[in-house]
């Protein structure tokens, strides 16, 4: 038997672990939930993090990022520069991927999904 808490090898008999004191005899759960916060607000953007990361990755060079969140006149720069030669882009996907990144009404893309 091991301890579900710190992974000591025990004796059956045991009711607590000697190691961590975690109680064996408690109905433990192994599995982990991972939860999403999700932000509500007047400076929250309803664009979310997501597909714009995505287009961001995969054809940023062409501004459809941009173009996703409302900015067209940087949209279309970004098209006509290829991403401002790649430099442009990369800093949008570290913006996007921080949750720093803006809609064009000044609104934080802050929701993933």
């Amino acid at each position: 038997m091991f301890c579900p808490k710190c992974g000591k090898r025990l004796d059956e008999s045991y009711q607590y672990c000697p190691k961590c004191g975690a109680n064996l005899n408690a109905n433990t759960s192994l599995s982990v939930t991972f939860r999403s916060k999700q932000y509500t607000g007047d400076d929250v953007s309803d664009k979310t993090i997501l597909p714009a990361f995505l287009f961001c990755f995969f054809v940023g060079w062409l501004g459809v990022h941009r173009f996703y969140v409302g900015k067209i006149g940087t949209g279309v720069i970004w098209l006509l520069t290829l991403g401002l030669l790649g430099v442009g882009v990369f800093v949008d996907w570290i913006l996007i991927t921080i949750g720093s990144f803006k809609d064009s009404n000044g609104k934080t893309l802050k929701n993933w999904t």
